[in-house]
């Protein structure tokens, strides 16, 4: 796949964003001087860049280190967002609803360029749990709810995520993963171990907008415990009612296989990048 050419470019923008991308995936922050090594730049290149973003409230700057970090200010506007706004708002009671039923945590996540955002989280009301923090930032190819998201979206925006993954992180796309995104659109669900946690289960359904594509994916990073008589096939049941109740919150329509449970299929293994 090519990337469009740009026809307008504007390199003071795009030293900005570059300098905003590198941040997302530095939560411990970067010096001045790793961040113009980063981006391959001299740091009286890179220096106004990160006053003026610090000025701006989108970095800050620890006095002990010196060393500059992402603030929530991004994560923040996008919350603002009405349409991300409004998703959060009819999603919060039900995700709070649904770990008081299953005593497991539950969160929110939506596609932002090549990654996963989680946008929302609600924890389980016991303990010992496990749960993804809301504002996270995941590898797609690295998170039930990116794939279940990917299998959900028309061609265009999902190669268009793809793309913009490849040339965040420099990997080669899964071989397998075509196949196994169509696997997921046949369940209408995932089920799958974890790509981090030894033991934990993801579970994700699709919140579907009124074309029937995905505008988000809740999941159930399912976790079991001794004498809870929690189990994957309860998770499912549950989870599935959940999204369609938020599906229909948001004016989506239902995905036809989740009108009734179906027997899962067998929990695919994780895609391995090509050699």
């Amino acid at each position: 796949m090519k990337t469009a050419k740009r026809r307008y470019p504007t390199p003071a923008l795009e030293k900005g964003l570059d300098i905003l991308e590198l941040f997302a995936h530095e939560p411990s922050g970067l010096t001045k001087s790793e961040v113009a090594r980063r981006l391959n730049r001299t740091v009286s290149e890179i220096f106004r860049m990160l006053l003026c973003l610090e000025e701006r409230g989108y970095i800050t700057r620890s006095d002990e280190d010196d060393h500059f970090r992402l603030s929530l200010r991004i994560f923040r506007m996008a919350l603002e967002y009405p349409p991300t706004k409004r998703l959060v708002s009819e999603a919060l009671p039900v995700m709070q609803e649904l770990v008081h039923q299953l005593n497991q945590s539950v969160h929110l996540g939506v596609l932002e360029g090549g990654h996963v955002v989680i946008i929302a989280q609600a924890d389980s009301p016991v303990s010992p749990g496990f749960y993804v923090k809301a504002g996270s930032i995941v590898d797609l190819m690295h998170a039930a709810t990116g794939h279940v998201i990917l299998a959900h979206i028309p061609a265009e925006q999902r190669n268009r995520a793809v793309e913009m993954w490849q040339h965040q992180t420099g990997n080669r796309v899964p071989k397998d993963l075509e196949e196994h995104l169509e696997k997921i659109r046949e369940q209408g669900y995932e089920e799958r171990d974890s790509y981090q946690m030894r033991g934990v289960i993801n579970i994700t359904y699709p919140v579907l907008d009124e074309t029937s594509t995905a505008v988000a994916a809740l999941t159930v990073p399912f976790l079991a415990r001794l004498e809870d008589p929690t189990t994957p096939k309860t998770v499912r049941t549950a989870l599935r009612d959940a999204s369609l109740k938020l599906t229909e919150a948001v004016g989506g329509l239902h995905h036809p296989t989740h009108q009734a449970e179906k027997k899962p299929a067998k929990r695919p293994r994780i895609p391995q990048p090509e050699a």
